[in-house]
């Protein structure tokens, strides 16, 4: 909906309302960048992110609030004030949810100033800065296609203080004499995601890419089990296997065979008694004894979380996963042999339609949902971002306004809230989504519930918001998930 100004508001009052929200917004940039790189505090409005973002970026999250919250909406005016109190007290490692602060403030302040509340809230972190030590995990990128140049893109934008995941080198076949240029300019650019935020530059003598300030040692090689890591100063490493060539536990093994290497994530579904894990889902069961687990796949993250909220409050009985899935590189760009049945006609110009084991996937991660579920998908024309079609077939009957409700609260207020975001607009098309960070997002506006059944419209961007999945349980298997706040 369109906001209609009152008649009693000027065009300089309404202007310089703007300009002093910008001030603000830009006096917020140097706290957040310092509390991330000092303190490794990292910064969002409810799930949206605020390191590394321009002015216009920090208020378009405070707006996504203010459109979507009840009690009012949110300002810089009451984030800027905490983030300054935040800064002044020398935290430790953390994540804050400014968004959540302001409401908690709002709702249990009790009389107490901001400064106090934010020593309050935050105590079990106050005074704890690191001291500048930045020992963190490193981690290998083995294989450099789309999935890994974007962990990579995301890894070095995380990078912060250093004492987080830290990527130290990628491992490819080498394809030409001038491999690490093409390699780095494949980073550079990209034509779906657009270009990389920072400096790249290349050492051919060595075979390294500095990006950010990272220095990631390009390795060539055709064998998992043969490379010491350890002579490039690499140690326990986490080694995330992007190539789908290996997918069970003795393949992935031959990593663990590599002095350096301590654990492995592999970037689709596994196979066998690997674990298949959907951030946000069941991430707790990953213990200390893992040595090798899965991501599982773009789709199942996409779908899991949705079904899981689904389940919990209205019960599943049963229902059918349709994917709307963009072409990928498996697919041949003319018509040509492929041993995969339909994949072989021309993708950017044929829906091929073809198999997907998300729906015997998803209840891998979520076993209530265990022989519940059907799925199929579409290949379509398109380069990047998918649509899960959620038919489903509830104990307890709703409505539409009522379930939209209920995602809406769970996008915003749950701890699914990284995992599902939430859209209600009736012109929001494919592209709007490329570069969400969220694993879906439901799309309120096509919503269909009838009585006892529901069908639920999922958007996902399939490349960047899976990578983001992955760098989380990424995260969870290193163990530098900060605690979050407020609590």
């Amino acid at each position: 909906m369109w906001k209609v100004l009152p008649v009693t508001q000027k065009p300089d009052q309404c202007l310089g309302e703007w300009i002093d929200r910008e001030a603000l917004a830009e006096a917020m940039i140097p706290l957040i960048g310092q509390l991330y790189r000092n303190n490794n505090v990292v910064t969002s409005i409810y799930g949206r992110g605020l390191i590394n973002r321009s002015v216009i970026a920090i208020l378009k999250a405070h707006r996504f609030a203010r459109h979507r919250l009840a009690e009012g909406g949110l300002s810089v005016h009451d984030t800027f004030p905490i983030l300054k109190a935040m800064s002044e007290l020398k935290l430790g490692a953390a994540s804050v949810d400014l968004g959540k602060m302001v409401a908690k403030f709002k709702a249990e302040g009790n009389g107490r100033s901001i400064e106090q509340f934010t020593k309050d809230e935050l105590a079990d972190v106050v005074g704890k800065q690191n001291g500048g030590d930045r020992e963190g995990t490193d981690v290998v990128l083995y294989g450099f296609g789309r999935i890994g140049r974007l962990l990579a893109r995301i890894l070095i934008e995380k990078t912060g203080g250093g004492d987080g995941l830290r990527l130290r080198a990628i491992v490819v076949r080498k394809g030409a004499e001038n491999d690490l240029v093409k390699r780095a300019s494949l980073l550079r650019r990209d034509s779906v995601h657009g270009p990389f935020e920072g400096t790249i530059t290349i050492d051919e003598e060595h075979n390294t890419i500095t990006a950010n300030g990272n220095l990631i040692q390009v390795i060539y090689s055709n064998d998992p089990a043969s490379i010491d890591y350890t002579q490039y100063g690499i140690k326990n490493a986490l080694l995330v296997d992007n190539t789908g060539k290996w997918r069970d536990a003795d393949g992935l093994g031959q990593h663990l065979k590599c002095p350096g290497v301590d654990r492995v994530i592999l970037t689709a579904p596994g196979k066998g008694a690997l674990k298949n894990i959907v951030h946000g889902i069941n991430h707790g069961d990953i213990t200390a004894d893992d040595k090798i687990v899965s991501a599982a796949s773009c789709t199942t993250n996409a779908i899991v979380p949705v079904l899981k909220a689904v389940n919990d409050q209205y019960g599943i009985v049963n229902g059918h996963v349709e994917t709307v899935h963009s072409f990928t590189n498996d697919q041949n760009l003319i018509d040509n042999f492929h041993k995969g049945s339909r994949r072989g006609r021309a993708a950017p110009l044929n829906m091929v339609i073809t198999e997907t084991g998300a729906a015997t996937a998803a209840a891998k991660a979520l076993p209530v949902l265990k022989g519940k579920l059907t799925g199929n998908a579409i290949r379509v024309p398109t380069p990047n971002v998918s649509m899960a079609i959620l038919n489903l077939n509830l104990e307890k009957a709703t409505n539409r306004e009522e379930i939209n409700e209920y995602l809406r609260q769970m996008a915003m207020h749950s701890d699914l809230q990284k995992q599902i975001d939430f859209v209600s607009s009736q012109e929001v098309v494919s592209t709007d989504f490329v570069g969400s960070r969220h694993a879906g997002v439901v799309d309120a506006e096509a919503t269909i519930a009838n009585d006892n059944r529901v069908v639920l419209y999922v958007w996902y961007d399939n490349e960047f918001g899976y990578s983001c999945q992955v760098v989380r349980v990424m995260e969870e298997m290193a163990g530098v998930n900060p605690p979050a706040f407020p609590r």
